[in-house]
């Protein structure tokens, strides 16, 4: 693969990630723009998870035969007039509805980046660890200039920005050369029973869904507790919290030495449960200094998790990788969205300390989940 379309890539993904976390640093500010409670404020992201985890269900059967660079252009085409209707938005059901189409097209993006990143044999496991790393920078960068943005030029200034980029990003589409297909599987039923009677993808999948709802679950209250705790803080402030999601790149590209040190992926995943566990109780401290530095270890054991758990998912089964690929990233994202949804709305009912203990609570079940059941797989014996 070229070095142009390497970038091209990278910076589709970067964006279209940008997108995805842009509401999350500012959904208190949203709340009181549309005058909302949290679970409402906190579906502007939820409702992009939920998507992402049915597309690898049905995206096969609507993309099988539609070219990778088309899909790229049309969906970052709706993307970039979804985000200026959303920076003159006025109305919740409007915002909502508006996130929700662009919920539809950002697995398409995600689907397609990955099919061109994956067509380089040669370099596949390199382009994969890139596509990884795309995912986090994007992420990163989204919830961490949001803030910045609409503290300067207010909140509508975040959409306008991200559709100048999305523009920019329709431009460099253009000039991608490669032309196949977007690679999608059309996943039956049948398959799907067989891979969950195999326990072991049971335990990975189950152990994802926990780890991502008490991850976004977190981030997503996260902002809602920092202007309840510190009211004058701003909205750059609490993007820069996020700056701990940064370690996610690290990992993701040093995953091997981090194996090589356990030696084992099992013992590996569950040095970054405990370390995600014991993090997650010291956010029941409010110092905003102890906040900041436990985003950086809290976001070191979940990608953690998160990166072995990938690869141990996609070595269990030789035949049907992009089944199981995909079914791990369905698990993954419903777990997204659920904890995008059940958290705030505890937090708002019982307060941070009993949505703490609640994400502990669930940690503790899928550390003893692995360990309980770690003789099924060869990467711990």
């Amino acid at each position: 693969m070229k070095k142009k379309e390497l970038f091209i890539i990278i910076y589709t993904i970067t964006i279209l990630l940008s997108v995805m976390y842009a509401t999350q640093p500012i959904q208190p500010l949203l709340a009181k723009e549309f005058d909302i409670s949290i679970v409402e404020a906190s579906s502007f992201t939820a409702v992009i998870m939920l998507f992402l985890a049915i597309a690898p269900i049905i995206y096969g059967y609507i993309l099988e035969h539609v070219s990778a660079k088309k899909v790229l252009l049309i969906a970052s085409f709706v993307l970039f007039i979804t985000n200026i209707i959303l920076s003159f938005s006025n109305t919740y059901e409007m915002f909502l509805f508006t996130r929700t189409t662009e919920a539809v097209v950002i697995p398409a993006i995600l689907t397609a980046s990955m099919t061109i990143l994956a067509s380089d044999k040669e370099n596949i496991k390199f382009n994969m660890s890139i596509y990884v790393a795309s995912t986090v920078f994007g992420g990163l960068v989204g919830r961490v200039m949001s803030g910045f943005i609409a503290t300067e030029f207010g909140w509508r200034a975040v959409f306008i920005s991200l559709s100048f980029a999305l523009l920019v990003g329709i431009l460099f589409i253009k000039k991608l050369d490669f032309q196949g297909e977007s690679n999608i599987t059309k996943p039956k039923i049948k398959d799907i029973v067989t891979i969950l009677q195999d326990k072991r993808f049971v335990v990975i999948y189950s152990l994802m869904f926990i780890v991502f709802f008490v991850f976004a679950g977190l981030l997503n209250i996260l902002p809602f507790k920092m202007k309840a705790e510190f009211p004058d803080v701003s909205e750059t402030q609490i993007g820069l919290l996020y700056l701990g999601y940064g370690v996610g790149i690290v990992v993701s590209l040093n995953i091997h030495k981090i194996i090589n040190y356990f030696q084992k992926e099992l013992k590996t995943i569950l040095f970054g449960i405990l370390i995600f566990m014991i993090t997650t109780l010291f956010f029941l401290f409010s110092n905003p200094y102890v906040v900041f530095m436990m985003v950086f270890v809290f976001c070191f054991g979940m990608f953690t998790i998160h990166t072995v758990a990938t690869r141990l998912a996609n070595s269990l089964k030789e035949s049907q990788k992009a089944l199981t690929s995909g079914m791990y990233l369905s698990f993954y994202y419903i777990g997204g969205a659920v904890g995008s949804i059940i958290p705030p709305f505890i937090y708002s009912e019982y307060g941070w300390n009993n949505t703490i203990y609640l994400f502990v609570f669930l940690l503790l079940i899928s550390f003893f989940l692995v360990f309980s059941n770690k003789n099924l797989f060869k990467a711990y014996n």
